[in-house]
C-alpha cells in the first residue's frame, strides 16, 4: 500500500503511513507473526518522503516482516504488499471502469470474467479500497478528473484499444421533469458529457451507465444523446432495477442504461437480466446481518482509533456461523476475518431513542415523543430516526450514512448499522476491506453498485463475447 500513498496522497503521506503501521501491527499480532527487530531497509528510499527516521525504520520493519514471512501470511496481509499484475495486455475480456469508487461494480464484473485494465476515480480515499482489494498494478489506476483522462493521449494509446466493456455512473443533477433544459446542455451534467466522450473515444463492444431513479424521466432524451454521440453503431436499452428483486435485501432502485454494438440487441440483454427475478432467492435484513458479532453503543466522544470487543474493530478474527446469505455474497467461502465492523459515537439521548423505538418505526412514534428533539418540525424530520425491520428488506443504503446512521438503526441493538452491516446489505463479500477513514467507509459503501447485481448484469453481457 505504501506505493499508493506515495503516488496519490502526497500531502497526507505521513499520516497514511502512520495508520498503515498501526494496521500492520494489529494484523501481525492477530496472526501471531513476530515483527522483525533489525533496522534493515527493505523499501526503496523514495518512500521515505517526509517520514521521521523512527517512522521510516518502523515502516521497514513491518515490510521486512511481510517479505520474510510471505508464505505464512493470510490473504489479507498479502494485500498490503505492492501490486504487480499489469492488466494492460490482459487476455480476458477488457473493462474500463469510470467513476469507479471503491469498486462494487468492478468486483461483480470480475467475478464473471471481465478484467479491469483502466480504473478511473477522482477521490483517492475511495480508490484506496479498490486498490487494496485487487492485485492490479498501480499503473492501471487513473486517480484524476475524467476530463483529464479525455485529454490524455498517452492513456488513449495504452488503454483505449480493444475494450469489451466501459462502465460508469456519472453524477447528473439536471434530470428532473421540472427542468426543461436538455440533459446534455445542462452545465450541472458536465461529467455526463465526458462519459459520452469517453465512449466515443474507446468505442467499446458494450457499455453500462448506472444512475439514480430520476433518470428514467429522461429515458428518451438519454437515448437521443447517446445516438448523437455514438451514431448508429449501437443499440440501446434502459431499465429500472430494484436490488431487492435480485436477492439483495435492500429496496434500492437504480437506472441502468446498456449499449451494444454487437449482434445482440441491448434490449434483449435487459430482458435476460429481468428474467433473473423469477429465480432469485428473496432475502431479508436479518439474513444479511444476524450472524455478525453483536456490538454495544459507543458512548465516548472524540476517541478516534478506539477499538474493543464492545464497540468493534477494523480487523477482527472471529468464526461466524455461515448462513445462506453469507454463502451467497461470499460465493461459498468462509472467511476468518470480520472487517470494518465497528461503531460510531452517539449521545445518550440518541441511544435511548434507538432502544425505545420498535422495529419499522420513525421519529413520529409515541414511544419517543417526550425526548424527540425536533418536535416543532416533525413533518420535516419524520425520518430523522428510523429503526429497520429485520423481517423486511433494508431501506436504501446511501452515502448519507457518513454523517450519521439515525435512519439506519439496528433492529435489535441500540446503535446504527456498522459499515460491515451496510456492506453486507450491499452484497460485498466479507473479505472486502474498506480503507481510508471510518466515515468514508460508509460513503464508499453507499455509492457502490451492489456487487451481486453487477455480477448478474455482467453475466448477461459477457456471454455474448465468449
Amino acid at each position: 500500500m505504501v506505493e499508493y500513498y506515495q503516488r496519490f496522497y502526497k500531502k497526507q503521506y505521513r499520516a497514511k503511513v502512520k495508520q498503515l503501521i498501526v494496521d500492520l501491527k494489529r494484523l501481525l499480532t492477530l496472526e501471531v507473526i513476530p515483527c522483525i527487530k533489525d533496522d534493515e531497509i527493505v523499501l526503496n528510499t523514495t518512500f521515505k518522503q517526509n517520514l521521521k527516521d523512527n517512522e521510516w525504520l518502523e515502516l521497514n520493519k513491518m515490510y521486512a516482516t511481510l517479505f520474510k514471512n510471505k508464505d505464512l501470511l493470510s490473504p489479507t496481509l498479502l494485500k498490503f504488499i505492492n501490486k504487480n499484475s499489469d492488466t494492460t495486455k490482459a487476455n480476458k475480456f477488457r473493462l474500463i471502469d469510470t467513476f469507479a469508487g471503491c469498486g462494487g461494480l468492478s468486483l461483480g464484473l470480475k467475478r464473471v470474467g471481465f478484467q479491469p485494465v483502466l480504473i478511473n476515480e477522482i477521490e483517492a480515499k475511495f480508490l484506496e479500497s479498490y486498490y487494496f482489494n485487487h492485485d492490479i498494478s498501480i499503473e492501471n489506476y487513473y486517480c484524476d478528473d475524467i476530463k483529464n483522462l479525455i485529454d490524455d493521449e498517452d492513456i488513449h494509446k495504452k488503454y483505449f484499444k480493444n475494450i469489451d466493456l466501459v462502465v460508469g455512473g456519472p453524477p447528473c443533477q439536471g434530470f428532473s421533469m421540472a427542468n426543461r433544459q436538455r440533459i446534455i446542455d445542462d452545465p450541472r451534467n458536465e461529467l455526463y458529457r465526458y462519459f459520452l466522450r469517453t465512449l466515443k473515444l474507446v468505442h467499446p463492444k458494450f457499455f453500462v451507465m448506472e444512475n439514480v431513479k430520476g433518470m428514467m424521466n429522461k429515458a428518451d432524451e438519454i437515448k437521443e444523446n447517446f445516438k448523437a454521440i455514438l451514431g448508429s453503431d449501437y443499440t440501446f436499452g434502459i431499465t429500472l432495477l430494484n436490488a431487492k428483486d435480485f436477492g439483495i435485501p435492500q429496496n434500492r432502485e437504480r437506472v441502468f442504461f446498456i449499449g451494444s454494438r454487437m449482434e445482440i440487441d441491448a434490449q434483449k440483454i435487459i430482458e435476460d437480466i429481468l428474467r433473473e427475478k423469477k429465480t432469485a432467492k428473496k432475502f431479508k435484513l436479518k439474513d444479511a446481518i444476524a450472524n455478525l458479532p453483536a456490538l454495544q453503543p459507543k458512548r465516548i466522544k472524540n476517541t478516534k482509533g478506539l477499538e474493543n470487543d464492545e464497540i468493534g474493530y477494523k480487523f477482527r478474527k472471529v468464526k461466524m456461523r455461515p448462513n445462506s446469505y453469507s454463502k451467497f455474497v461470499n460465493e461459498g467461502a468462509n472467511y476468518e476475518y470480520c472487517f470494518n465492523h465497528t461503531n460510531r459515537y452517539n449521545n445518550d439521548r440518541d441511544i435511548e431513542i434507538f432502544a425505545r423505538l420498535p422495529q419499522g418505526a420513525n421519529s413520529l412514534h409515541p414511544s419517543i415523543a417526550d425526548i424527540m428533539p425536533y418536535k416543532s418540525r416533525n413533518h420535516v424530520f419524520k425520518d430523522k430516526y428510523f429503526k429497520l425491520n429485520e423481517n423486511e428488506v433494508s431501506k436504501t443504503i446511501t452515502s448519507h450514512m457518513k454523517f450519521d446512521c439515525n435512519m439506519y438503526i439496528h433492529p435489535n441493538q441500540p446503535r446504527g448499522l456498522s459499515p460491515r452491516e451496510a456492506a453486507r446489505i450491499q452484497s460485498f463479500p466479507d473479505d472486502f476491506l474498506f480503507m481510508s477513514s471510518n466515515n468514508n467507509w460508509y460513503a464508499q459503501i453507499g455509492n457502490a453498485v451492489p456487487v451481486k447485481l453487477a455480477q448478474i448484469i455482467g453475466k448477461h453481457i459477457i456471454k455474448h463475447l465468449s
